[in-house]
């Protein structure tokens, strides 16, 4: 007995795809721009670093072309420099960049997670113990992109719990530096530790939904990003534009 056809819209899937599920109407361009500003903030690619576009190019299997429009997307975010007769190179963190998007970033997350206190399921609670679960286990792995990772996906669920996810997407374009910066600090003795219980601080009151606690526990956690500032540039001079 033949099989049943598939319908429009299960065509439409299998047309918008490509092998390794990425859509198509995805652009190469977009590809390349998310894989190296990963690569750039992650500090995968360190600054001062060259960035080489045919070798981008032939890594990707594409033209220069896209790669050119991901680097000038790159340029416009402040993550590379373009000097037309030397190079490219990846930007060093604005150092002067960073109290500014670190304090709209305190403000932005003091909101949402007096929001989340108000508004947390228990479904929801869980959820955040379950992230707070794998930070455990990156810090005892000594795994700093994982325990990155989870940190990203506490702070993304606590605004999807105040019901403005959008309001995580618009920290994302800010805290750009500052998640440069942020990577600088965790390898120092008990930091990914302190973050843990600063986290804990946060969920326990969004848990026991105490809005004003909540508030109170997230500006102190995201504060301590202030008091780095001065040591992390100390200790990784060359990462940070000496101009500031």
């Amino acid at each position: 007995m033949p099989g049943r056809s598939p319908k429009k819209s299960e065509l439409r899937n299998l047309a918008g795809h490509k092998r390794g599920g990425r859509p198509r109407t995805e652009t190469a361009a977009a590809r390349i721009h998310a894989d190296l500003r990963a690569e750039l903030v992650s500090l995968h690619r360190k600054p001062g670093d060259p960035i080489l576009e045919a070798e981008i190019a032939m890594s990707f299997g594409v033209s220069r072309t896209p790669v050119r429009e991901a680097i000038l997307r790159l340029s416009d975010e402040g993550l590379v420099e373009i000097f037309p007769q030397s190079g490219i190179f990846v930007s060093r963190i604005p150092l002067a960049a960073l109290p500014e998007a670190i304090i709209v970033r305190r403000s932005l997350e003091e909101t949402t997670s007096r929001m989340a206190a108000e508004r947390a399921s228990k479904s929801q609670i869980l959820g955040l113990h379950s992230i707070l679960a794998r930070q455990r286990e990156a810090d005892a792995a000594g795994d700093r992109e994982a325990f990155h990772q989870a940190d990203e996906a506490f702070h993304a669920a606590i605004a999807d719990i105040a019901g403005y996810p959008g309001i995580w997407r618009l920290i994302l374009q800010v805290k750009v530096h500052v998640d440069r910066f942020r990577r600088l600090t965790l390898p120092q003795r008990g930091r990914m530790a302190e973050v843990i219980a600063e986290h804990e601080a946060v969920m326990t009151a969004i848990e026991a939904h105490d809005p004003s606690s909540a508030g109170t526990a997230m500006a102190r956690h995201l504060e301590r990003l202030l008091a780095d500032i001065a040591t992390t540039k100390h200790n990784n001079p060359e990462f940070f534009d000496q101009l500031n």
